[in-house]
């Protein structure tokens, strides 16, 4: 299996980087982790094919790392896509994905698409199997407006992938990503704590007792992207990809 991080920024930019949205790929896996407004752009600048992709999970309903859907589904069906597309995410899913694709497109969630597009609610606490993928959720800590906010552990092919998705620290990150072969983990600063976000020295402190194989440190501010290099892991930057 392979992860690639088409974006790795904040909602800010910071460093340049596109929004969050990771592309996991293997022999009969092929799905996104988040959709941030900036997806498109940085799917297309990576040369990915768009009409293979048949899961996109969502962590939450910040625009950074959702609202790339309506040019996702634009793009599609201009393209002629005709291979079924499953959104899943948290509670309310349905509701804001209406809402966010008249706010961009007007008109556009009562349009007939080309392809059929099956809306998932996903819940804290229980494993949905998508084919030979099963996600497992998590619910996170990141404030009130936006959510439900949900981490996932992603169990395909053999391998598991962990995204804490934007988070303070919260137990829940233990099993979550409990020895998983990745953890993509947020961390927002380097020492300063921030309301509802992650440190990497709060991390740390937690992360023997997560004791993932493999850990990303991604959704850096400026902050802790100016002490990347401080850490032993590794701090991702859109177009990195890691070999499982």
């Amino acid at each position: 299996m392979q992860v690639r991080f088409i974006g790795c920024g904040d909602a800010f930019g910071s460093g340049g980087r596109f929004n969050t949205c990771f592309h996991v790929t293997g022999d009969r896996t092929n799905l996104l982790i988040d959709c941030g407004a900036s997806s498109l752009v940085a799917l297309k600048r990576s040369n990915i094919a768009l009409d293979d992709i048949g899961l996109i999970l969502i962590t939450h309903f910040h625009g950074d790392h959702f609202a790339g859907l309506p040019f996702f589904i634009l793009n599609a069906q201009f393209s002629r896509r005709q291979a079924p597309l499953t959104i899943a995410g948290p509670a309310g899913l349905q509701m804001r994905f209406i809402q966010i694709m008249e706010a961009l497109f007007e008109n556009s969630s009562k349009t007939q698409q080309r392809f059929e597009i099956n809306l998932v609610e996903l819940h804290p606490g229980r494993t949905t199997a998508f084919g030979e993928t099963a996600v497992t959720s998590f619910e996170v800590v990141h404030g009130t407006g936006g959510g439900p906010f949900h981490a996932y552990r992603i169990e395909s092919e053999g391998r598991v992938v962990t995204y804490s998705a934007d988070t303070e620290w919260t137990e829940a990150l233990i099993p979550a990503a409990h020895h998983a072969d990745l953890f993509i983990c947020e961390t927002y600063t380097f020492e300063r704590d921030v309301r509802n976000h992650l440190s990497y020295r709060t991390l740390a402190e937690h992360l023997p007792r997560i004791a993932p194989k493999r850990l990303v440190l991604t959704h850096m501010s400026d902050d802790m992207l100016a002490h990347a290099a401080d850490t032993p892991h590794i701090a991702a930057h859109d177009g990195l990809v890691i070999e499982l």
